[in-house]
């Protein structure tokens, strides 16, 4: 029997999946809807020209940067290829004593992160109660905080005079790794609770069903399935710990040193390129090896959800199952104890002298400037700079970053183009594994020449570029999850009806990514708020961002500059819970998990 072929022109109606029904990233193509040639060419050339413009912003304000500092550090003076200086560096007692740090630090902070953070994803997407939209929002604030903010935090708790200051940790290895988990047990909530929240729950049913015990149900049924969340949030958490800079640079000391901290002491004061750059190249490879495990974990956890892609198994919250209790006392525990208590030390000591005065003389202090603080700006004039400058850099990194999502969704039929697209995901993550310290200064050594005839060094745009390149990763960490779930049937249908690629995009894909949007510009804001490692090299002395001023404030000796940098970082902190705050309201339950 001769098999049935479409006619010419005729529209044949594709196999469907269920309603809400995930579609993998490596599955086969489905059938496809005929599409008319002008549609196709039309597609090509939308496609073309977005990923065109993130690979040229990336090209030029990322890779360029980073290999011309790379050149600088690992050749002679005639440009000629020194591998004898980089065996030198290698040969180093420091140099591994400082990656040894690096690693030892970022597996610690891992592992209670992990540990804390899964009964935290329990209680926040399995169990529902009164205020859980407000708690899951806080939840996520210090993840976003700057981290010359927890650095400050901590001291405070931690610091002679704090309420733990007898213990004796401050500047220790705990102090460092308690800031670190401060910083990613977000990370470890929203990735794993996001997955378990939709996990179908007839398996732990049926295994309840047939007598097990709560706890034989988690450990044989539950935890194996979470497998992939966790695996992927692991791999998010060593990522940032690794390139955790600012809370090292103020918590630490050179004894507990990491390869951000080394390339920052060797760059700015001891002008040691060779050994900068041999760190960064080390400090690259630990990044990609990072990113290779979390790309394989996202991939398994996206198979995981093809079938459940809304949430389920939801219950309410109730003291009569030991597993609430205990995993309700312990995400208790840690949301008190860990991340609100040093937040509030820090506030409460802003308004307290060394002799225990209550007093608003630091917040006095904010509005002053000249030789008796430090500062060439106030404080509220460096926190107008920090949001104006957020806001441009924020702009710029939900365009590109949008983008690299709107691109990399796509499922191309040929194999060469999946692994195109897959290589530039990879690219768009590595700002966050580079040092942003190389970033910094690389873009103030190669940036020399007009930009399309202007000088970016002098007109102010070169920091918020510099900030955008760290969020850009996030933006596409939350866009592409909900970008990936659409039937890419539906583009092909609204091709076939006549609608121009530009519109295909506006009915198709911008009303799913609406609210994910919201909270993507939210944390990119809030990312850029932060940055210090870059902005330390480029912001103009007239115009420094907050958390410049506060590392200067902190820099120099007395209580009174001490307690402005304690008000200035409280500022800091609000300003950006505030942003954090209003993006998970719009959220909704629709974004994409970090």
């Amino acid at each position: 029997m001769t098999a049935l072929r479409p006619v010419p022109g005729e529209v044949r109606v594709p196999r469907t999946r269920p309603a809400g029904e995930l579609i993998p990233p490596d599955a086969a193509p489905l059938e496809r809807w005929p599409s008319l040639g002008w549609a196709t060419a039309g597609r090509r050339a939308s496609f073309a020209l977005a990923a065109a413009v993130p690979l040229a912003f990336l090209g030029l304000f990322f890779v360029w940067p980073v290999v011309a500092m790379l050149v600088r550090g690992l050749t002679d003076a005639a440009g000629a290829l020194d591998l004898a200086g980089v065996a030198d560096v290698l040969a180093k007692p420091r140099t591994w004593r400082v990656v040894t740090t690096t690693v030892v630090q970022a597996l610690a902070g891992t592992a209670v992160a992990v540990v804390l953070g899964v009964p935290g994803a329990y209680v926040l997407y399995r169990r529902r109660f009164p205020g859980r939209t407000l708690v899951r929002g806080l939840v996520t604030v210090p993840f976003v905080l700057p981290s010359v903010v927890v650095g400050v935090a901590f001291r405070a708790l931690l610091g002679p005079g704090g309420p733990l200051g007898g213990l004796g940790l401050d500047g220790t290895f705990a102090a460092i790794v308690c800031a670190l988990v401060f910083f990613n047990y977000a990370v470890v909530v929203r990735t794993v609770g996001g997955f378990w929240s939709r996990l179908d729950p007839r398996a732990e049913e049926a295994a309840r069903a047939l007598g097990a015990s709560p706890a034989r149900v988690l450990r044989t049924v539950t935890l194996p399935a979470l497998v992939p969340a966790i695996a992927s949030a692991a791999a998010l958490v060593f990522l940032f710990c690794t390139t955790a800079f600012g809370v090292v640079m103020v918590l630490g000391s050179r004894e507990h040193a990491t390869i951000e901290t080394e390339i920052y002491t060797r760059t700015t004061q001891l002008l040691d390129l060779r050994t900068a750059a041999v760190l960064s190249v080390l400090q690259m490879l630990v990044v990609a090896a990072a990113l290779l495990v979390s790309a394989r974990a996202r991939t398994a956890r996206e198979r995981a959800l093809a079938l459940h892609a809304e949430p389920r198994g939801e219950r309410p919250l109730t003291w009569r199952s030991r597993t609430d209790v205990l995993a309700t006392t312990v995400t208790g525990l840690v949301v008190v104890g860990l991340l609100a208590w040093p937040m509030a030390t820090l506030v409460a000591r802003s308004f307290r002298t060394t002799d225990g005065t209550w007093t608003l003389d630091a917040y006095r202090r904010l509005a002053e400037a000249g030789p008796g603080t430090g500062l060439t700006v106030t404080v509220w004039q460096a926190t107008l700079t920090s949001l104006t400058t957020a806001a441009v850099a924020a702009t710029i990194a939900v365009v590109v970053g949008g983008l690299v999502s709107f691109v990399v969704s796509r499922r191309p039929r040929s194999r060469a183009g999946r692994r195109s697209l897959a290589v530039l995901d990879a690219v768009v993550m590595l700002p966050l594994g580079v040092s942003a310290v190389i970033v910094g200064f690389g873009l103030l050594v190669t940036m020399t020449r007009p930009v399309l005839g202007v000088d970016l060094r002098t007109t102010g745009w070169l920091l918020p570029v510099a900030q955008a390149l760290v969020a850009v990763p996030v933006v596409v960490r939350l866009l592409l999850p909900v970008l990936r779930a659409v039937d890419p049937r539906q583009h092909e249908a609204a091709a076939t009806l006549g609608a121009p690629p530009g519109r295909v995009v506006r009915t198709v894909d911008l009303p799913l990514v609406t609210r994910p949007l919201g909270l993507a510009i939210g944390f990119a804001f809030a990312a850029s708020l932060g940055e210090f490692g870059a902005t330390s090299f480029l912001a103009r002395p007239d115009a420094p961002t907050l958390p410049v001023v506060i590392v200067r404030l902190l820099g120099r000796p007395g209580t009174e500059n001490l307690g402005t940098a304690m008000a200035a970082a409280t500022v800091l902190a609000l300003v950006t819970a505030a942003v954090m705050l209003l993006a998970e309201r719009l959220r909704g339950d629709t974004a994409g998990e970090l």
